[in-house]
């Protein structure tokens, strides 16, 4: 006699289980933590303890709370998917889960003076930019302050960005990498993937290790440079990715002002310096920066 259909199901999708798979989208594996830990939180290194998780609101609010708990500086917090993620001036941000890098990770450096954190977004912009044009293949550029840029049919698109926040005191730096969004899954048309831009890997785990240790042998040259841009050669190398310098400028500041001019310079304080219509220069240390394209040329007749 046969038994009844239902007393034969397996629990397998497919098999008698209804709802989806937790595995619907292989191309967009999990990261493994206890691997990570092995290769990254080593004897002597930066980085004290990694955690991935799932799902969270936002890595940077989970670690200011370790911070304000008196968490150890190298501690690094990545997360799958992220449901209250924020970006630079309080912008809302989301992406499918598995699709990038959405971590934080809490610093205390304690031989740089508190007026010189300022170059920490700075730092982890150039450290990124260098790690994945080396283990990725692709260009990466850094619009001032610290959005990673790469261009894709002849446009500029932003592939991520990079928040710090002080909490008890100790420096969060939160961090978002667009790596497998497919076109269909952009935020906004101006935003870009690894994937899109034709990446070498976008095996998650290949470029985290890189960022960190990219990011930890950075760190470890400007602490020890009292966190000096000059010292410590952060400047001359921020300098040379900064797609913003050479470039014709609109920067909405606060307060609803606007300035307009040519970004010529970065100061000794990060902050980037405008030449104006009638060539004054003046430097802007906080506000939202739009790369104007130039007026077309017209054709000779």
């Amino acid at each position: 006699m046969t038994a009844p259909e239902t007393s034969r199901r397996s629990g397998l999708r497919g098999f008698g289980r209804t709802g989806p798979s937790p595995w619907t989208d292989l191309d967009r594996p999990p990261l493994d933590q206890e691997v990570l830990r092995r290769d990254l939180v080593v004897p002597g290194g930066l980085w004290t303890s990694l955690d991935v998780v799932t799902e969270t609101g936002s890595t940077n609010s989970d670690l200011a709370e370790r911070a304000r708990a008196g968490a150890p500086q190298g501690a690094v917090l990545v997360a799958e998917a992220q449901s209250a993620a924020r970006g630079r001036l309080d912008r809302q941000w989301t992406a499918p889960a598995r699709s990038g890098l959405f971590l934080s990770f809490l610093l205390r450096p304690e031989e740089v003076p508190v007026e010189r954190y300022g170059w920490l977004p700075i730092l982890v912009g150039v450290a990124a930019a260098s790690a994945l044009d080396r283990v990725a293949g692709v260009e990466v550029g850094l619009k001032w302050p610290n959005d990673l840029q790469t261009g894709i049919d002849g446009a500029e698109r932003k592939l991520g960005g990079i928040l710090t926040e002080l909490s008890g005191g100790a420096v969060v730096v939160g961090m978002g990498l667009n790596v497998s969004l497919r076109t269909a899954e952009l935020p906004v048309p101006t935003a870009a993937s690894l994937a899109l831009a034709g990446a070498a890997t976008t095996d998650r785990s290949v470029l985290l290790r890189a960022l960190l240790r990219e990011f930890a042998g950075l760190y470890r040259e400007w602490t020890a440079a009292a966190g000096d841009p000059h010292a410590s050669d952060l400047l001359r190398a921020y300098a040379d990715r900064c797609s913003t310098l050479g470039r014709q400028v609109k920067v909405h500041l606060p307060g609803d002002h606007e300035l307009v001019g040519e970004a010529v310079a970065i100061d000794g304080d990060g902050r980037l310096v405008v030449r104006t219509a009638d060539g004054a220069r003046r430097a802007v240390g906080a506000g939202d920066v739009v790369h104007v394209r130039p007026e077309p040329r017209p054709e000779p007749r």
